[in-house]
């Protein structure tokens, strides 16, 4: 039985499949050169994806991938294998530090938490998985908006090593320690991070705390590869 189509999907489909790791930056003439589509129908086509979010244009007009596609794909993950792997290390986090341990990735403009696991303490920052933050400020934000956005303010606050500190950001309360999870492929997944409340996440907790996050960072970023 034949099965039945929409060409203007396909067609859009088409679009997003043009772009590879070799190509992840294309103009609409070089579009409809990979698509063999006419140009024409290109910009009406990704007029529309970019206004849904599954593409957007860089500085010098040239059309990305855009994050809606990471929405999907993060909830893809999130029902596999990437739970299965992040949600051990952060039980192992709050142990090692006591404090809430949590997992970033960028949705659109914003940060998603995508797992957590709260501190015991009754007194501790307490987060729900699928809160949205601000991607601008906070230890995981900066974390994402350098590695996800290539922002240039937020590389200039991260360490060596691209983890993060920060203290009364977001929240005046809060202190926070992220780390990035980039797997041996080099793909970025978010942002691992420790939270809680200044009391006692002073100087020295979260000196230990960063040490914790970076090492299970790479551990995750290990099982990820």
């Amino acid at each position: 039985m034949k099965q039945p189509r929409v060409e203007s999907v396909e067609k859009a489909l088409s679009i997003l499949e043009a772009f590879t790791k070799d190509r992840p930056a294309m103009t609409l003439t070089e579009i409809s050169v990979e698509t063999g589509l006419y140009k024409s129908n290109v910009s009406r086509l990704a007029a529309s994806l970019e206004r849904y979010g599954f593409l957007k244009r860089d500085p010098n007009r040239r059309f990305r991938l855009g994050p809606a596609l990471w929405r999907l794909g993060a909830l893809y993950r999130r029902n596999f294998e990437l739970g299965e792997s992040v949600r051990p290390v952060l039980r192992q986090l709050v142990r090692e530090t006591g404090e809430t341990a949590s997992f970033y990735v960028p949705d659109q403009d914003e940060r998603l938490c995508l797992y957590r696991e709260n501190s015991p303490d009754p007194v501790r920052h307490h987060l729900d998985e699928g809160a949205r933050l601000t991607m601008h400020s906070g230890a995981a934000g900066h974390v994402l908006a350098a590695f996800y956005l290539g922002d240039s303010k937020a590389k200039s606050r991260l360490g060596t090593d691209g983890s993060c500190v920060s203290q009364g950001e977001r929240n005046p309360h809060i202190s926070a320690v992220a780390a990035p999870v980039i797997d041996a492929n080099g793909q970025f997944h978010g942002a691992l991070a420790v939270s809680g409340p200044h009391e006692r996440l002073g100087h020295d907790a979260l000196a230990k705390a960063r040490i914790a996050v970076l090492s299970s960072a790479r551990d995750l970023s290990q099982s990820l590869a």
